[in-house]
């Protein structure tokens, strides 16, 4: 924009008389424009330029900076900045922030204002309107308010933005916890979302709270969420699958309640120096739920991510080598891809059809229990009654517990509970019934209390082989530990000794009599005879591993290592900060840890420690699945709900939002 010096008026620009007759005899062109100053490039004024005219006023050119060799002269706009004056604290202001640019800050209500509102008339207005019942109090009163210990706290600050991606990010986390808890989607809106508003209310003010709508938790934009957070796990999980070194699988299925046939598969691999448990894959199996569709399911999702088969060292499922059964067929045909592979059965199914095996005597006894307990439990009338005898009679406990074949565990507590309730079931129980006679019975209740004791020892040995990164190593050890025991309790009760079961030596000392020689030669055939079944399910195994368990005793080279092989191990073990490791991590973290360091070793140890010992991940994991898809939910898609729930993998909720295009809230 071009102007001359008679269209603007420069004597109040100007002080000084040479600039002022030197600028008169140019023109000057504005080139350039910013919030705070304008140029102007000075030209002769012989040149042909277009007039204009300047609308700007006297007061917004404050300053003029002439530029002798660029023949510039510099127009800059001066920031006014108000300063704090005492005085206003009679309007109840302090100020807030830099002294030479303060904010007025009000004492009675904490509010910031912006520099520009340090004027009397904008405080007395906030003063009159936001806090008429003081706007008649002296200085003193607000001296006195300002000096208080309250209000010497600094401001609280600002909680939570209002941008649409911060709501966004809010969104997913509450969407997150809401899948691990396994709740409804609906909770968000109806729950969640009113409680955090009054939380932050009572807390805060009320401005924060309406800043909790902005977080989308209805029910479509959680389960979008869901499905966001468990592509990413996914995501992450398949990048690990693709640089480890090799992982073995664990799968089983089952039906669910809308009756879909539901395949799990948990995945173990090496990951930054640790071995890792991980969701591999849920899935439903819409048509014929076989062995064949269980291996396409699985392969499917391998080349569809480009995982490779060659990786996998071993496959564990329920299924033994003498069954013929879908998951078998499934196993049968993963061997196929994947040649050097092995397969193993479930340690805790084996621990399971070991101790099924008992004397005809006993068996009759466990029967007759389970009788007497589903003839109360099948009758919630009973039921009612024998509580309230309970309470009066002041047991120590109120109801039976229903025997299920299918829980290995529920055999030693319900069997416990009935022994525990003998003295209430024998007042209780109906003469007519036809086993109320065995309550009476001291030789039924000596087996019953044996039977007790022996079911809460293996109920033990069980729960101690549960649990994630649980090793081959560590089972055989607890079966090992298992056998010995059985030997030494064999040879107690031969030689009449009864204290290593508890129930029955009490039992013993409080009717004041001996185990009659049937009942033991009972117990001690069933010890031995579940000794002979648990070596038939879990033979000895080979030394060629045992360096695995423990480097540091090996003297002589194992059979299974190579000559390089064994020559590292011997680096290895001489080596005193690894000796020093190995008292301190755990085995699987002990060898993880030596990938970098000792390479060829060490794979070869991972590689016999990726195998899964139990079945364990697949229970616990249809056990969350039934919680999560219950009969008022049958036609949720709890596949993404398993994949939070059941990874060890944090989503990175920055990097979802961050890969959205739109910023709203609500997508």
């Amino acid at each position: 924009m071009f102007c001359t010096t008679n269209s603007l008026p420069m004597d109040l620009l100007l002080k000084q008389g040479s600039l002022k007759q030197e600028v008169e005899s140019f023109c000057y062109q504005i080139v350039s424009e910013s919030n705070n100053q304008k140029v102007g490039i000075l030209q002769n004024e012989d040149e042909q330029l277009q007039p204009s005219v300047s609308k700007k006023s006297e007061g917004e050119l404050s300053r003029v900076k002439f530029m002798s060799n660029s023949n510039k002269i510099t127009f800059s706009k001066k920031p006014k900045r108000r300063k704090y004056d005492e005085s206003y604290l009679s309007l109840g202001f302090t100020y807030f922030g830099n002294r030479d640019a303060p904010h007025a800050q009000c004492v009675l209500c904490k509010k910031i204002l912006s520099n520009s509102s340090l004027a009397p008339s904008k405080l007395r207005r906030h003063l009159e309107t936001k806090h008429a019942a003081y706007k008649d109090k002296d200085i003193s009163f607000f001296k006195q308010h300002l000096d208080s210990p309250e209000n010497n706290k600094p401001p609280a600050p600002k909680i939570v933005n209002t941008d649409n991606e911060s709501a966004t990010e809010a969104s997913y986390n509450v969407s997150y916890h809401i899948a691990l808890s396994g709740e409804a989607h609906t909770i968000g809106e109806l729950l969640i979302k009113p409680c955090a508003k009054d939380v932050v209310m009572r807390m805060f003010d009320e401005q924060y709270s309406k800043k909790i709508d902005a977080v989308q938790l209805s029910n479509s934009t959680v389960a979008r969420r869901i499905k966001d957070l468990a592509a990413d796990i996914e995501e992450e999980l398949v990048c690990r699958l693709k640089i480890c070194d090799g992982f073995s699988l664990q799968l089983d299925e089952s039906a669910d309640v809308s009756g879909l046939a539901v395949l799990l598969v948990f995945i173990r691999y090496r990951f930054n120096k640790s071995i890792e448990e991980d969701l591999f894959l849920c899935e439903s199996l819409q048509s014929n739920a076989t062995g064949e569709e269980i291996f396409n399911c699985i392969n499917s999702f391998m080349q569809k991510h480009e995982i490779e088969w060659e990786k996998c060292v071993d496959v564990c499922s329920d299924a033994s080598r003498a069954v013929d059964g879908k998951i078998a067929e499934a196993v049968t045909l993963i061997k196929y891809v994947a040649p050097e592979s092995t397969t193993s059965h479930c340690l805790l199914y084996r621990h399971a059809l070991a101790i099924k095996v008992m004397p005809t005597s006993l068996k009759n006894v466990l029967d007759q229990a389970v009788q007497i307990i589903n003839y109360i439990k099948a009758r919630p009338h009973q039921s009612r009654l024998l509580k309230i005898l309970c309470e009066e009679m002041g047991a120590q406990h109120t109801a039976l517990l229903l025997n299920t074949e299918v829980r290995w565990l529920s055999r030693g507590k319900v069997l416990v509970r009935l022994f525990e309730l003998r003295r209430e079931l024998l007042v209780f129980m109906d003469s007519a019934f036809r086993l109320s006679d065995c309550l009476t019975n001291s030789s039924w209740l000596l087996r019953l209390a044996y039977l007790a004791d022996i079911f809460t020892k293996l109920n033990e040995v069980n729960l101690s082989m549960q649990g994630k990164n649980v090793t081959v190593f560590t089972v055989f050890d607890k079966m090992s530990s298992l056998l010995r025991k059985l030997e030494f309790w064999a040879s107690s009760v031969e030689e009449e000794n009864f204290d290593c079961f508890p129930t029955l030596s009490d039992f013993l000392t409080e009717i004041n009599s001996t185990v009659d020689k049937d009942t033991c030669s009972a117990i001690v055939q069933h010890l031995r005879g579940l000794r002979s079944t648990l070596l038939k399910y879990f033979p000895v195994a080979s030394d060629n591993n045992a360096w695995v368990r423990n480097p540091f005793t090996v003297t002589v080279k194992p059979a299974s290592l190579l000559a390089r092989d064994y020559e590292s191990l011997i680096d290895l073990t001489s080596d005193s900060q690894v000796k020093q490791n190995f008292s301190e991590l755990s085995l699987n973290d002990f060898w993880s840890g030596l990938i970098q360091e000792y390479p060829s070793i060490a794979r070869r140890a991972v590689r016999v420690l990726l195998p899964f010992a139990t079945m364990h991940l697949c229970e616990t994991g249809f056990s969350y699945y039934a919680a999560t898809k219950t009969k008022y939910r049958k036609r949720l898609d709890a596949a993404p709900h398993m994949r939070i729930r059941l990874s060890n993998i944090t989503p990175n909720i920055k990097r979802i939002c961050d890969k959205k295009t739109q910023k709203h809230c609500s997508h």
